[in-house]
């Protein structure tokens, strides 16, 4: 199956603080809040919501593209990219600009708080899924360019190609009718459980009308794990217990890419959650969204500790 991810590409900077932020809120001076975390420890990761999808994909064996703008500091970048089993083709560098950076700095409860500088990313409409070659099986629309996001949802639906609506971070930034025409149309929509509260919120639609016109929404939630609907039929789908936690960022895009890869061979919806439940503990095990690795046999063997496959993940043992 040919998918195309579309979204960030970015440069993470990564920080930790050692305390908790709730700590230093005043819920009354919210309306004046000026504050200055000094973290204990930073790192400059490579990250992006695409490549992070795509880096979980490749691991598993699967060949994904990335269609994207970046800067003309991507050359590393596509090196370890295309190393990796990642097809960069379509990664558009825009001359005289910097690729984005994500700036997050995250507590000792795992609580985050994050800056990004669009960059690159701001150029990102100027690809179109019309000048494709050939038409992908499925385009996953994740945060990037709010007009990006707005132009390629219309192009899937004018061109009769299948998408994943993952609006994510950006669900801040989009309006209600914005969320409303983007996911009416879509065959996949993505979300934690806080943006899937702001989408309902800002759309006035309950789970039940949003069912109306998505075919499949999955709603992550952190250490409870996702629930997944299609139609009548609801899976839940349990967390994989972690090792160790090291860091949260990443670890939605990494389950996002182990549910795609189940998609992509075809596997039924629980199994498709529990292959992304796993492949996002392997990302939280680790610092940063792409230092996670593992041999396919390994990723087997530990899945087959927790989930019944009945043999359907032969495939990563070939």
């Amino acid at each position: 199956m040919d998918i195309l991810l579309t979204g960030s590409v970015a440069y993470d900077y990564l920080m930790t603080f050692p305390g908790q932020f709730k700590e230093q809120i005043l819920p009354e001076r919210l309306a004046s809040i000026s504050l200055s975390f000094l973290v204990d420890g930073m790192s400059k990761q490579r990250g992006g919501i695409a490549p992070n999808i795509a880096y979980t994909m490749a691991l598993l064996g699967e060949r994904p593209r990335v269609m994207a703008t970046v800067g003309e500091d991507f050359g590393d970048y596509r090196e370890w990219l295309n190393a990796k089993g990642v097809d960069t083709s379509l990664m558009k560098v825009v001359p005289g600009v910097f690729t984005a950076s994500f700036f997050a700095t995250t507590d000792t409860e795992s609580a985050q708080i994050a800056s990004f500088y669009p960059g690159a990313m701001a150029y990102s409409a100027t690809q179109s899924l019309k000048d494709l070659d050939k038409k992908p099986d499925l385009v996953i629309v994740s945060p990037s360019a709010p007009d990006a996001m707005m132009k390629f949802p219309a192009e899937c639906r004018e061109l009769g190609i299948k998408y994943l609506y993952d609006p994510s971070q950006q669900v801040l930034r989009l309006e209600g009718t914005e969320l409303a025409r983007d996911m009416e149309g879509a065959y996949f929509l993505f979300c934690n459980d806080y943006e899937f509260g702001l989408i309902s919120k800002k759309t006035g639609w309950s789970l039940d009308q949003i069912l109306n016109h998505v075919k499949v929404l999955v709603i992550t939630r952190g250490k409870d794990g996702a629930d997944l609907y299609a139609g009548a039929d609801t899976v839940h789908i349990p967390t994989v217990p972690e090792e160790k936690i090291v860091d949260p960022t990443g670890v939605g895009d990494a389950f996002r890419g182990g549910f795609l890869t189940g998609y992509a061979r075809g596997l039924d919806w629980k199994l498709c959650g529990e292959i992304g439940s796993l492949s996002a503990v392997y990302c939280l095990e680790q610092r940063g969204t792409q230092n996670h690795s593992y041999l396919k046999k390994d990723f087997v063997q530990r899945f087959r500790k927790h989930f019944e496959d009945g043999g359907r993940l032969d495939f990563l043992n070939s």
